[in-house]
């Protein structure tokens, strides 16, 4: 891959995610749900990989299979969320900060999605490198790309599942959900949506050392660990279950890892 072709592929994913996340917000204005956003970006953001994966040139096995990952990633995803947001008025995590800006919020709401649209190139150019890459890809690495993908998909989904069954049981109101992956992880599906975005650098990299840039699709784990450890899932999530929950999940974070899976600690008081 040359400069100017892999320059090519970043300008593209660039200017997509920025329409993309332009629509959220006005899709944001419109219906004043905030929850929406994160359908359109799960959603565009799989447009975009499924998109780029037949820019290559000529077409093969490993372009297919990236835009079968990236539509089968952004259905599932997207569809949950959907649902999720249908049956909510507002994303509290979002929602605290449009009281916090008040008139500003307008504004301050266009450029925060477009600052996610810029921290989302990395994943969306993962996708892209991942079906363009011009080196030969071998059996193993296909497999544990599938495999990877397939775990990741299917432990998501699971999660997801688990945590709405515990919601929508009327004996569970007000508890903490600690069943099933909930017990080795305090956010299993953010384990596994991180897991899933490890495939795609397996597919990218070329381990004959001919073709350097499929090592920057490293940075979509790497990107979306951030995101998810640090920036906008855990922190807001936990801060708005410690004011909902408190002293409960208080204990539940004492006896159970913060995000990847591990057997609950037995010594924390319950």
């Amino acid at each position: 891959m040359t400069a100017s072709t892999f320059t090519l592929g970043l300008a593209s994913v660039s200017a997509a995610l920025s329409v993309i996340m332009t629509m959220a917000w006005l899709v944001w204005r419109a219906s004043r749900n905030s929850g929406w956003v994160d359908t359109i970006w799960t959603f565009g953001l799989g447009f975009v990989g499924f998109a780029g994966a037949f820019t290559a040139r000529p077409m093969h096995f490993h372009s297919v299979l990236v835009a079968a990952m990236a539509a089968i990633w952004a259905l599932r995803l997207g569809s949950h969320i959907a649902r999720r947001t249908r049956g909510i008025t507002d994303d509290p995590r979002y929602a605290r900060l449009i009281r916090d800006w008040g008139a500003d919020a307008p504004s301050n709401m266009f450029w925060l999605l477009q600052k996610q649209a810029v921290v989302s190139i990395p994943l969306a150019l993962s996708m892209w490198l991942a079906a363009n890459a011009p080196g030969p890809v071998s059996p193993a690495q296909t497999a544990i790309a599938i495999l990877i993908f397939v775990v990741a998909v299917a432990g998501e989904g699971i999660a997801d599942e688990q945590l709405r069954r515990f919601r929508h049981d009327a004996a569970n109101r007000g508890k903490i959900c600690d069943v099933g992956l909930w017990r080795w992880s305090r956010h299993p599906n953010y384990f596994f949506e991180w897991l899933g975005w490890l495939a795609y650098p397996v597919l990218a990299i070329d381990l004959g050392g001919h073709d350097p840039w499929g090592y920057v699709a490293l940075a979509a784990p790497l990107c979306m660990y951030w995101l998810l450890v640090y920036v906008s899932g855990i922190p807001p999530l936990e801060e708005h279950m410690l004011a909902a929950r408190g002293d409960a999940f208080r204990r539940y974070q004492a006896r159970t890892n913060v995000f990847f899976p591990w057997p609950p600690k037995t010594t924390a008081g319950g």
